[in-house]
């Protein structure tokens, strides 16, 4: 049904789509965060709340090894 692809193939599909894939969960991150928290996090960030930054800072930081994982484990 599917045709049959390399290894190589799927290695580059996976490195080509892995940052793709992590800008989308990044961004899907940020709008589960906004709406878990009870305050607006654009506005706390426009107002230089740096609790908020730094907490928004490790929520990418973490869907970003993620991603990097993803990416990594295709290269090998």
């Amino acid at each position: 049904m599917f045709p049959e692809l390399n290894p190589l193939e799927i290695k580059m599909i996976c490195i080509f789509f892995g940052p793709l894939y992590g800008i989308f969960l990044m961004f899907i991150s940020y709008i589960v965060f906004d709406k878990l928290t009870p305050f607006n996090t654009a506005k706390e960030l426009d107002n230089a709340n740096q609790a908020v930054g730094i907490l928004l800072g490790q929520v990418m930081m973490g869907v970003g090894i993620c991603v990097g994982l993803i990416t990594g484990f295709a290269i090998f």
